[in-house]
């Protein structure tokens, strides 16, 4: 038998997290839905993925395109934090933080546009998602989604 000892047992209000930092470059978002589908799988979450993995996707592209800092360079373009939490067995949220306090606007694309649809997207997807400032500045987005019972 293995004992732990009481300041080493897990609490009931533990949330499985996972959390990646990734610098403010294209190629950041196919690491986020790749680590997205991965990390999805250990929690037997697959149903989850392909809508987790556009979602995370959008608001990692969203962070590239929008929270570069001014003084960014090509060896230092700046960073954002993608964590995805499953704090329910049918639940899981997902958090974009960025350290830019521009703010997030969803726009109603033309016909023609090639951009401007991914907050839709994520509102068409999510069961929930919010946008709020951060102490000390910078914002994160979260989204929300539920596995079908």
């Amino acid at each position: 038998m293995i004992l732990i000892a009481p300041d080493l047992r897990p609490t009931p209000h533990t949330v499985p997290t996972y959390t990646q930092t990734l610098s403010l470059v294209t190629s950041s978002a196919a690491l986020a839905r790749l680590s997205t589908r991965t990390t999805l799988r250990c929690w037997s979450l697959d149903e989850l993925a392909d809508d987790a993995e556009l979602i995370v996707s959008e608001l990692v592209t969203n962070a590239v395109r929008h929270a570069r800092p001014p003084a960014a360079t090509r060896d230092e373009p700046g960073r954002c934090r993608l964590t995805l939490e499953h704090p329910e067995p049918d639940r899981l949220r997902v958090w974009v933080t960025d350290t830019s306090s521009r703010p997030v606007v969803r726009r109603e694309p033309g016909d023609g546009e090639e951009g401007g649809r991914g907050l839709n997207m994520v509102d068409a997807l999510a069961t929930a998602w919010d946008v709020f400032a951060m102490r000390g500045g910078g914002k994160a987005v979260w989204a929300e989604l539920k596995a079908s019972s």
